[in-house]
């Protein structure tokens, strides 16, 4: 039996890891532990991707929603709830779900990972080998690169965490002309509070000096000031980190695949970074198993799991580009300047339009493997829909432009009828009708 190696315990690892060994594969998760207690806030569609993942456990160490108070471009709103994710606790329930699974887990760094078209050696701090047919790396951005094929602005982090009095759970954003802070404070009282700088514009003081350099950040905001309660913290946290958007330049080969934010991540701003870190998780597997089972479709698979990678990449990179837009106080400083104009000015999202509507032939997911199958592209849908409540929807659009829309809908029951006519009214069919 093959044996399969994954590198992190995050929920893209776990998801893959349950994947793989449904498929058979004998897995072996390795992961260090987390080395600075976090703390994340997450909207109510990244616990329906973690439900829908299968992990329905680490749900419970979610703390409940609570309104965030948002201060952009000058205009205060609380519209938007948020939940927070305990990482330390999160992290916990991940691991416990591999264990329920009888999935091994060694808590160990790795040191080094020596790669050949054979297979894989990863060297622990132990001292021991770990051997392995197929390797997935899921470490994160911390993941050591395989060459960057695009790079957002480069952003720095600055993630300070203290305790403070018991109070309601709440988070905020606040704008500054030269980035961004998100604070966030649980119910036991820990605090945290994170500045998001441009690494070129920003004038940091020597690392010696960054924790006063924080404190004189959050004195100086009477938003945060008022957050906080103006409670003067003690013992305060540091946690330095790169934030910068980066898409690998490959994330499959024909023995290894990168998942996660070891393939892509996306700005903290958008605050979908398990969202897309899961959606490359579950693909894995079909991909996986393609490569090993399936060689004669390795190209296919290769192109899958790439292609998808960068749509998501691009997706939310504009989706942060049009949250970067709203800003209007400082448009001209260097933080703003460059993330309004990156990663380029394609529109979002495209307006329906029937008639853009093709067929071709694109990679998609069938009875667990990589398959081409003829889906509908639009500009929207640029990798293909495939089917649609169960309708397979490039023979349907063929059949209504050979037959039109009666004849079509004659062949179908009047509960697919119902499926066809909102999917056709999505596409913008009936709008010049």
């Amino acid at each position: 039996m093959l044996n399969v190696v994954i590198l992190g315990a995050g929920p893209a690892a776990v998801v893959c890891a349950l994947g793989v060994q449904r498929l058979g594969y004998n897995v072996t998760v390795v992961s260090e532990a987390r080395r600075f207690s976090a703390v994340e806030g997450v909207s109510q569609r990244v616990l329906e991707s973690l439900q829908h993942a299968g992990l329905r456990n680490v749900l419970d160490t979610v703390e409940q929603a609570c309104v965030r108070s948002v201060l952009w471009n000058g205009e205060y709103n609380e519209q938007n709830h948020e939940y927070l994710l305990d990482r330390p606790r999160f992290d916990q329930a991940l691991r416990q779900q591999l264990q329920d699974a009888g999935v091994p887990l060694l808590t160990q760094r790795v040191l080094r990972v020596h790669s050949t078209q054979h297979g894989h050696q990863i060297q622990l701090g132990s001292g021991q080998v770990v051997t392995a047919d197929f390797l997935i790396e899921a470490r994160g951005r911390q993941a050591p690169g395989s060459g960057k094929k695009m790079r957002g602005p480069e952003t720095l982090s600055l993630l300070n965490r203290w305790q403070g009095p018991p109070q309601p759970v709440k988070t905020a954003l606040h704008s500054h002309h030269d980035g961004w802070s998100w604070m966030a404070q649980l119910a036991d009282g820990r605090c945290y509070w994170q500045l998001t700088l441009d690494v070129a514009s920003a004038q940091l003081p020597s690392k010696e000096r960054l924790l006063k350099y924080c404190q004189q950040r959050r004195q100086a905001s009477i938003f945060a000031q008022e957050f906080f309660q103006q409670y003067e913290a003690q013992n305060i946290d540091l946690h330095v980190r790169s934030s910068s958007s980066t898409l690998c330049n490959e994330s499959c080969g024909s023995n290894w695949l990168r998942i996660g934010d070891a393939a892509m991540a996306v700005d903290p701003l958008s605050g979908n970074g398990i969202f897309q870190a899961l959606s490359s998780a579950l693909q894995a597997p079909a991909v996986l198993y393609t490569l090993l089972e399936k060689p004669q479709q390795a190209a296919l698979a290769k192109e899958f799991h790439q292609q998808r990678i960068e749509h998501l990449f691009l997706r939310f990179a504009r989706l942060g580009r049009d949250f970067y837009t709203l800003e209007k106080q400082w448009l001209h400083e260097p933080f703003w300047l460059a993330r309004q104009q990156w990663p380029d000015q394609r529109s979002t999202h495209h307006e329906a339009d029937f008639s853009q509507l093709q067929l071709a032939h694109r990679p998609v997911i069938e009875n667990g493997e990589i398959v081409s199958r003829e889906v509908v592209i639009s500009p929207d849908q640029p990798l293909g829909m495939w089917h649609h409540s169960g309708i397979a929807l490039a023979p349907m659009l063929r059949q209504l432009r050979e037959q039109g829309l009666r004849d079509l809908l004659g062949k179908y029951s009047v509960i697919e009828q119902g499926y066809i006519n909102s999917w056709l009214t999505n596409q913008g069919y009936f709008a010049n009708k």
